[in-house]
């Protein structure tokens, strides 16, 4: 419901703008409201306030007694239901030959009358935020996961770890070792900021993964604290709160070139890794970025090859203009990258773009 205020608030700014020559429908359309419900508003005769709460309704037939409500908390009160769920108390209700109510309305009851309360040993069930970040250039955000190469001995497995930037998604670091564990994070994590330059930076650098043993480790923290960086987890048993990190995983693993009956040995994984590392950052382009290569985004010259596709794709347009019907093909990225976007984030993107 919209308040009175907020009313006469959008109704002031609709008849400024059409003052100033504007046109009505836009005008709504900017401030996400009906024409007709601006008509409606600014009427005199509609009242200002939203008279619904205060409409008197009728009580629904259904609509059980107080006297009906009292024996039901009185039943989940008494010695033998008071540790049972409306679940298990209705079916034995049932089979003594007594309705009461169904479990629904059980539940409603007891949470009218705040009986409905977490019980158990169990910690309490929590809504965790969901981890997003923004990047607007690169060693600001980076990823990482681990994953599992299969050797040629069936049950042994090499285990590669992998760390992706988020805004030009370039693998910053990796390294395939034959064990999970936060020292061999800490090793990989010390490696990447040197090969990127960025143990001393301007920004704050931060480092997202799951919450697997090897992520949540005290020799890993201690070394991104070291660091400075700030460490970032996803929410617990949600897989996709990391998904540029488990998409890159499977772009390895569909290579054509990829073992399917697994690497003789962890050097033989570890030159392969490096080869697909290799075409990866320099000549996979990449979907993401409106096909720039990783490398080409990581290090700034994306403005200009745009530049010189949109010269190619105009030139081509004056050339044959029978041949495009609309304008040419967009070759821009977004100024920010987002991981796991908000609706709130997405919309102040908009609005920047707009303005």
């Amino acid at each position: 419901m919209i308040s009175p205020t907020d009313r006469e608030l959008a109704v002031c700014l609709i008849r400024e703008a059409i003052a100033s020559g504007a046109a009505k429908e836009k005008s709504c359309h900017i401030l996400n409201i009906d024409v007709r419900t601006f008509n409606r508003w600014a009427d005199k005769s509609t009242p200002i306030g939203d008279r619904r709460p205060e409409a008197i309704r009728p009580t629904p037939k259904n609509k059980i007694s107080d006297e009906e409500a009292q024996i039901i908390l009185e039943t989940v009160t008494s010695p033998e239901y008071q540790s049972a769920p409306p679940s298990q108390i209705v079916p034995k209700l049932a089979d003594k030959g007594i309705y009461l109510a169904s479990e629904s309305t059980f539940y409603r009851v007891m949470k009218e009358a705040q009986l409905q309360n977490h019980r158990g040993r169990a910690s309490k069930p929590a809504n965790r935020p969901i981890s997003t970040h923004r990047a607007d250039g690169p060693n600001q955000v980076w990823m990482w996961d681990i994953t599992w190469l299969p050797a040629a001995v069936k049950g042994l497995y090499y285990y590669l770890y992998l760390i992706l930037d988020l805004y030009s998604r370039k693998i910053v670091g990796w390294e395939i070792w034959s064990e999970e564990s936060a020292e061999n994070a800490s090793v990989l994590v010390r490696r990447a900021v040197m090969s990127e330059g960025c143990a001393v930076r301007q920004t704050p650098l931060v480092l997202h993964s799951d919450n697997g043993s090897p992520m949540k480790g005290s020799t890993l923290l201690e070394t991104l604290y070291q660091l400075g960086i700030t460490p970032s987890r996803s929410r617990p048993r949600v897989s996709n709160d990391n998904p540029y990190a488990e998409s890159i995983f499977k772009t390895c693993k569909y290579r054509p070139s990829f073992p399917i009956k697994g690497f003789g040995n962890i050097e033989a994984a570890r030159i392969w890794v490096l080869k697909f590392v290799r075409y990866y950052n320099s000549d996979h382009h990449h979907s993401g970025l409106n096909f720039l290569t990783p490398n080409q985004r990581h290090s700034g010259v994306d403005k200009e090859i745009f530049a010189k596709r949109d010269a190619v794709y105009k030139a081509a347009k004056e050339k044959h203009p029978e041949r495009w019907s609309r304008n040419t093909r967009d070759w821009s990225l977004d100024d920010y990258v987002y991981l796991n976007p908000e609706k709130i984030a997405t919309k102040e993107l908009s609005v920047e773009k707009a303005g």
